[in-house]
Parts: structure tokens; C-alpha cells; sequence
């Protein structure tokens, strides 16, 4: 009888000495699974250590301040950013600066020298080119170009000056090469803005805005 007390005792013992340390192995591991299953927190963007971008209420917010500039110059914190610089002027449908609405409202007035004494030498002459397929022609107007352009700025290292010499298509455009040289980068973009270049219907073409 007492032997098998002892044996019972002994047991009991070890029994317990198990659940004891299954316990403390449990406890241990709860805040680690807490932490796998629990959503990972967001850390904080870092800090922006350049002077930011002036508030302007009527400015294009999709203008960023670093899209102009360098931030790491150390005049950056001295230029007049785009949302400044550009507030109050006419946009297109796409939010964009409508330079040419600008240029005709008097919003801007470009030189043709350094101290404005000289004159704009503008060329009224529109160039149709139709080699459009099944798109209306495009008509490509000097003179709203020529006023704030030289001809030296196209001709000719972009645009040849005889005509058919310039294998334009809207792949190279969208490349940068020919009109996307301005277009799509400074000029208004060209992908959203076609009738503003395919202006002439012919034949069984329609303007469709």
C-alpha cells in the first residue's frame, strides 16, 4: 500500500512539474503569435527636409514641387515654385497649363531678345499634313508657334524644312521625336488633346468632340 502511494505521489509530482513548464512555454509564445497575426503597423514617411511647396489655393495641385526642380541645389529653397509661378493661369480640359490661352489673354508675353527691345518675327502659314489615314488632317499653324518661338528652336534639327521629309507618326510623337519634343512634356499632352491637332475632317472622317 505505501509503495504504491509513493509511486502515486511520484507521478502527481511529475505530472505537475509537465504542466508547470507546458504553461510557461505558452506564455512565452503568446506575444510572439500575437505579433505575427496582428496587422503590421505603418512606420511614418520620413520627414521631408526641404522647404516645402507654397499653398496656392486656385494652383494645379497635381503640380509637384520637385517636378521643375532640384531639390538637392542650394537654390531651391530661393526659386519660385510652379504653383506660384503658374496661379491664375488658363487650363485645358485635362487640368494642365493651356499655354496658348495664356499667351493670346495677355497671361504671358514671351521676348525675342533678353531686353524685350526686339521684335517676334511671327509666320502666319499653316501647314496641312494629311497622311492622317482614317483621322481628320492635321494642321500645323507657324504663327501661334512663331510667337514665342525662333524657327531656329525646330528648324532644322528637328523639322526639316521640305515638305514629306518628315516621317512624323504618333508612335515617334509619343517617343519624344518631332512635335513630342514639346508636346506631351511642356506643351499640352497630346494623347488626350487630338482634335486640337486632327482639326480638318475629310471625307468620311468626322470631328468627334
Amino acid at each position: 500500500m505505501t509503495s504504491r502511494f509513493v509511486y502515486f505521489s511520484n507521478y502527481m509530482k511529475t505530472t505537475l512539474r509537465w504542466l508547470i513548464a507546458l504553461f510557461a512555454i505558452v506564455c512565452a509564445a503568446l506575444p510572439l503569435a500575437y505579433g505575427q497575426l496582428r496587422p503590421a503597423e505603418i512606420e511614418a514617411p520620413p520627414k521631408n527636409e526641404f522647404v516645402s511647396e507654397p499653398q496656392v489655393a486656385d494652383a494645379q495641385p497635381k503640380l509637384a514641387p520637385n517636378k521643375f526642380y532640384d531639390p538637392a541645389s542650394p537654390a531651391y529653397s530661393q526659386l519660385q515654385k510652379s504653383p506660384q509661378a503658374l496661379k491664375g493661369f488658363p487650363r485645358d480640359k485635362k487640368g494642365e497649363v493651356d499655354w496658348m490661352k495664356a499667351l493670346f489673354s495677355g497671361a504671358i508675353k514671351p521676348r525675342a531678345d533678353l531686353t524685350g527691345s526686339k521684335q517676334m518675327e511671327v509666320l502666319d502659314l499653316d501647314i496641312v499634313m494629311k497622311n492622317t489615314k482614317e483621322m481628320p488632317y492635321v494642321n500645323f499653324p507657324h504663327n501661334s508657334h512663331t510667337q514665342w518661338l525662333a524657327c531656329s528652336n525646330c528648324h532644322d534639327k528637328i523639322f526639316v524644312k521640305k515638305a514629306g521629309a518628315n516621317p512624323i507618326d504618333m508612335t515617334k510623337i509619343f517617343k519624344g521625336e518631332y512635335c513630342g519634343t514639346c508636346h506631351d512634356r511642356v506643351a499640352f499632352l497630346t494623347f488626350f488633346s487630338c482634335e486640337r491637332c486632327h482639326s480638318i475632317p475629310h471625307g468620311e472622317t468626322k470631328a468627334w468632340w
